[in-house]
Order: structure tokens, then C-alpha cells, then sequence
């Protein structure tokens, strides 16, 4: 059916796009899901309000396949979810809940990668998310998630704490794999030997 299609309602360089919106409604959302991280106990409220933020993502993906991806689209996606993954786990860091070294770690990484996404952007390269990055920002949402469930948090802290540390190693090694596809990526699109 040609609603289920490749029917490309917006171009590459579209902005103001359905999936875009949507994107941009869960980064200005997650100062609410800071907020009740740092104000109040662990609750269940707290996580519903995460969660819905965080399963968002796969409707701006599933609208940006149906009207067309772009490549702002391709840049505020991944954004989104740095946004709630940094901001939950510093909230969660505030309040004693996760350690500031694994988060340091994750966050550093982060940087990395949207200030390399940035430039490349500039350039016109186009540097899509990995199948393993994708696992890692799942882990990532799964460890603050379990962090603000009451039951877990007040007796099981530890699944937290390991999903943290399982995340923390999902970054490092899809960082590394990152950078050396990324720059393989640069040399072919821009028919260079090296990326910038």
C-alpha cells in the first residue's frame, strides 16, 4: 500500500518534518523526567513518565521511514536520546543512585561522537547509528529505567548497577567501532583517504 511505502513526502533537507517534531517534543520533555528524578523518591510515575519518552523514539523512526528520512532528522534522533541517557544518568548521579565514573565515562563518549557527527554533518557525510550503538542506548534507558522503579531500586539496586557498567561497556567498544567505520564512511563518500 502506498502509505506503507517509499512514498517520500519531505526531501533530505527537510526540517520541519512530522518525525522531527516528535523528536524535538522528547528533548524539551526530559527536564520533566530530570525534575522528578532529582525531587522525588523512586516511583512509578518517574519511570511512565521515562518510558514514554523513551519509546517515542520509534515513532519519529517510524515516521521518518514513512514521509522520508533527512538528514536533520538523521542528527536530532540520536540527540534525543543523548539528551534523556546524559541527563537521566546525571539526575540519578545528583542523588547518590549511580556513580559518577561509569557516567563520566558514557558522557565523555557521547561528546565525542556528536561533535565528530557534527562536523561530518558540516561536510555533508552522513554517519548512520550502528545496530550495537542502538543495544547500547537501549541498556543505557534500561539501567536509569530500573534505577526509578521503586521495588528494584529500594531491593535489587544491583540490576541498576550492572546495567550501568553493561552500558558503560557497550560504549567504549561501540565507541572505538564507531570512530574506525566513521572514518571509513568519510573516505568513501567524500572519495578521500582519510576522514576529516
Amino acid at each position: 500500500m502506498k502509505w506503507l511505502g517509499n512514498n517520500r513526502t519531505y526531501g533530505p533537507t527537510a526540517i520541519a518534518t512530522p518525525a522531527n517534531f516528535v523528536t524535538v517534543a522528547r528533548i524539551m520533555a526530559t527536564p520533566i523526567f530530570v525534575l522528578l528524578v532529582i525531587t522525588k523518591d523512586p516511583m512509578w510515575l518517574t519511570f511512565i513518565v521515562g518510558f514514554a519518552i523513551g519509546i517515542t523514539d520509534f515513532l519519529d523512526g517510524w515516521l521518518a521511514r514513512k514521509h522520508g528520512e533527512t538528514r536533520s532528522g538523521a542528527f536530532l534522533d540520536p540527540l534525543a536520546d543523548k539528551v534523556l541517557v546524559l541527563g537521566g544518568m546525571c539526575a540519578l548521579v545528583s542523588i547518590g543512585q549511580f556513580h559518577w565514573v561509569p557516567v563520566s565515562i558514557i558522557m565523555l563518549r557521547e561528546l565525542l561522537v556528536s561533535v565528530y557527527r557534527s562536523e561530518a554533518g558540516r561536510k555533508g557525510i552522513t554517519v548512520p547509528a550502528t545496530r550495537l550503538a542502538k543495544w547500547k542506548t537501549f541498556v543505557q534507558l534500561w539501567a536509569i529505567g530500573f534505577a526509578v522503579i521503586p521495588p528494584i531500586e529500594s531491593s535489587s539496586h544491583w540490576v541498576a548497577t550492572a546495567l550501568l557498567w553493561l552500558a558503560t561497556l557497550l560504549t567504549l567498544q561501540t565507541g572505538v567501532g564507531y570512530w574506525i567505520s566513521a572514518r571509513k564512511l568519510a573516505a568513501e563518500q567524500l572519495g578521500s583517504a582519510t576522514s576529516p
